[in-house]
C-alpha cells in the first residue's frame, strides 16, 4: 500500500504534463554504432538475469539517441535524490535555510530565569557541537547565569516517525540511515546528523585499543574489548534499541586510527545533553531535568543559530549522497506545504512540483527522499525528461555543478565520482549521481559528446549477482562522452567491461555494496 495519495499532485501537473517534449517509450532500433555498442556493454555477463534500463537523450531537443528497457520502472537508489533535489529546489526555493532556537518562559532577573529554557529545531541537519557551543554563549550574554526549570527540547517540527518506509532494519546502526529528528546534530562538517563517529586507536601491544567519541558526549555508552595486536579486524555496531556501541576484534600495534560512525537512538535528546554540558561549560546552569514537548509562542529569543541555504548545501547532498539531508529536506517540504512533517506529507509535496519537472506522478512511486526505501520506483525514461527540464530552471548551474563530476580526484568535486573514468573522455565531463545498494545501482547525469553535442542519460539496473556493475555503468559514461554524431563509429569490444569468469564474486558485507559517502570513494 502507498504511503501518500497522489490526489492533490495530478490537478497541478496535468497542464505541465501535456507540454512536456515525448519521451522514450519504447526501444528504439539501436542499429546505430553508439546502439551496437551500447548493446555490446549491457549484454555483459554481470548483468546476466537483472534488468538494465538505459536512456540517452539529447539535452536540448530531448530526441531519444538510444532506449533499452527505458520504461520499465527500477529501484533508484540514491538516484532518487535527483528527484527530491529538483523538487525541493522548485518548491522551497535554493535561499530557503533551517534555523535553530534558544528561548524561555516566566522572567529572567538578576541573571536568573524563573521558568524553562526551550531550544526548539527547525529541521537543520547540519549543526555541529560548535554551532550548539556558540549558541550557548548567547544565552550567557542574554544575561543568563541559572535557569530554575527544566531544559527542553522541541522537535516538534517533523513528527516522530524517525526511520523512513521500506528501509532495512539491519541499516539502522550505522549513520547513513540515521534518525530523522527536526533537533538534530552532526559529528562533522558533513551534515551527517544524529550520528557519532566512534574512533579506534591501538594501545600498548596486548592492551585494550583506545576508543573515543566526536562529538565527546556521556549519551552514548561504549562498550570495548578491541584489544591491540598483530593484525586489524574491527567490529563496530550499536545494540539495537539502546544507546550501546560494541567495539570488538584487533588493531595492529602502530597502525592509523579507524574511524566508522554510527547512528545514535533519538538524536533529539542527544542533542538535549549536548546542549545542557554546553550550557554548563559556558557557566549557565538548568536546575531541572531535560524535557521534551512543543515551545509555546511569543517566547523572547536569546539565542538561535541559521544554517546555510539548501543551494550551498547541494554539493553535500549529491557529491556525497547524504541521506538525512534528502530526507530533511522532503518532511521540510511537508510542513511547508501541507503543514505536516512527516514522510507521507514530504512525498506529497514534492510530488506537486514533479510534474513540471517531467516526472509523471503515474509512472513512478517515492517513499522517502534519499532512495533507501526499497519502495522507491521510477524508470530511466522519467529520470532522463527530469534531467532536460531542470536545464531551464533558475537554481540549474548551482545544481548542475553539485553533481559528482566524473574522474576528478578532489572529492569536493569528484565526490561519488572521484575515483571512476580516471583519464578517460568522461573524466571532468560527465556530471552524474551514483546510486546503490545490494542488487542495485544506477548512475544518471549530464555528459557532453565528442562532437559538441549535450546529452542525458540515466542507467539503472536492479537484481543483480555480483557485488557492483560499476564498470558496466563506466562503459556506458565513456562511450557517450566519445560519440561523434553523424560521424560516430563503432567502437566495439575496446568500451565493453571485462566480463568476469566462473561464479560471481558474492559481497560477504551487504554494506560493501552501499552507496559511497564521505569516508568512502566508489
Amino acid at each position: 500500500m502507498r504511503i501518500s495519495s497522489r490526489n492533490i499532485a495530478i490537478g497541478c501537473v496535468a497542464a505541465a504534463l501535456l507540454a512536456l517534449p515525448a519521451a522514450a517509450s519504447a526501444d528504439s532500433a539501436n542499429t546505430s554504432a553508439l546502439g551496437q555498442d551500447l548493446d555490446s556493454i549491457l549484454a555483459n555477463s554481470e548483468l546476466a538475469g537483472a534488468t538494465a534500463g538505459l536512456v540517452v537523450r539529447n539535452a536540448d531537443t530531448g530526441a531519444t539517441l538510444y532506449s533499452r528497457l527505458g520504461d520499465n520502472l527500477q529501484v533508484p537508489g540514491s538516484n532518487e535524490k535527483l528527484i527530491t533535489s529538483a523538487a525541493a529546489l522548485d518548491l522551497l526555493g535554493a535561499d530557503y535555510s533551517f534555523d535553530t532556537l534558544v528561548r524561555y518562559t516566566g522572567t529572567l532577573a538578576n541573571g536568573t530565569v524563573s521558568g524553562d529554557l526551550y531550544l526548539k529545531g527547525f529541521g537543520d541537519p547540519s549543526t555541529t557541537l560548535a554551532d550548539y557551543k556558540a549558541m550557548a554563549a548567547q544565552v550567557k550574554a542574554a544575561g543568563i547565569n541559572a535557569v530554575t526549570g527544566h531544559l527542553v527540547a522541541d522537535d516538534t517540527y517533523f513528527d516522530s516517525t524517525r526511520l523512513g518506509p521500506g528501509w532495512n532494519w539491519d541499516d539502522e546502526p550505522y549513520f547513513y540511515a540515521a534518525q530523522v529528528s527536526a533537533l538534530t546534530v552532526s559529528p562533522d562538517g558533513n551534515s551527517t546528523s544524529g550520528s557519532v563517529n566512534v574512533t579506534v586507536a591501538p594501545g600498548a601491544s596486548g592492551q585494550p585499543a583506545v576508543v573515543t567519541m566526536n562529538p565527546p558526549n556521556t549519551y552514548v555508552t561504549i562498550a570495548n574489548t578491541a584489544t591491540t595486536g598483530t593484525t586489524t579486524g574491527l567490529s563496530v555496531n550499536r545494540v539495537h534499541g539502546t544507546n550501546t556501541i560494541t567495539v570488538s576484534g584487533s588493531i595492529a600495534a602502530g597502525a592509523a586510527a579507524v574511524t566508522n560512525q554510527m547512528s545514535v537512538d533519538n538524536p533529539t535528546a542527544f542533542t538535549a545533553s549536548l546542549f545542557r554540558q554546553a550550557l554548563a561549560d559556558a557557566g549557565v546552569s538548568v536546575a531541572g531535568t531535560n524535557a521534551f514537548q512543543k515551545m509555546p509562542t511569543g517566547l523572547p529569543t536569546v539565542a538561535s543559530h541559521t544554517s546555510a541555504s539548501i543551494g550551498q548545501l547541494m554539493p553535500t547532498l549529491l557529491k556525497h549522497s547524504n541521506n538525512l539531508l534528502a530526507e530533511t529536506l522532503t518532511k521540510a517540504a511537508g510542513v511547508e506545504r501541507l503543514g505536516s512533517g512527516s514522510f507521507g506529507a514530504g512525498v506529497n509535496a514534492l510530488t506537486t512540483k514533479l510534474g513540471a519537472l517531467g516526472i509523471d506522478p503515474n509512472k513512478y512511486n517515492q517513499f522517502d527522499g534519499s532512495g533507501l526505501s526499497r519502495y522507491d520506483i521510477v524508470s530511466p525514461a522519467e529520470l532522463t525528461q527530469l534531467l532536460i527540464n531542470a536545464k531551464s530552471r533558475p537554481w540549474f548551474q548551482g545544481w548542475y555543478d553539485a553533481l559528482p563530476v566524473a574522474g576528478n580526484t578532489d572529492p569536493a568535486i569528484g565526490g561519488t565520482l572521484a575515483n571512476r573514468m580516471g583519464g578517460t573522455p568522461a573524466a571532468n565531463n560527465l556530471h552524474g549521481k551514483t546510486g546503490s545498494m545490494t542488487g542495485v545501482s544506477a548512475l544518471s547525469g549530464y555528459v557532453t559528446a565528442a562532437d559538441g553535442e549535450k546529452l542525458v542519460f540515466s542507467l539503472m539496473s536492479n537484481n543483480f549477482l555480483p557485488a557492483t556493475v560499476k564498470d558496466v555503468e563506466d562503459a556506458v559514461g565513456v562511450r557517450l562522452a566519445q560519440y561523434n554524431g553523424a560521424n560516430d563509429v563503432t567502437h566495439g569490444s575496446r568500451l565493453a567491461p571485462r566480463a568476469k569468469t566462473g561464479a560471481p564474486a558474492k559481497a560477504t558485507n551487504p554494506r560493501d555494496s552501499l552507496e559511497c559517502a564521505f569516508t568512502h570513494t566508489c
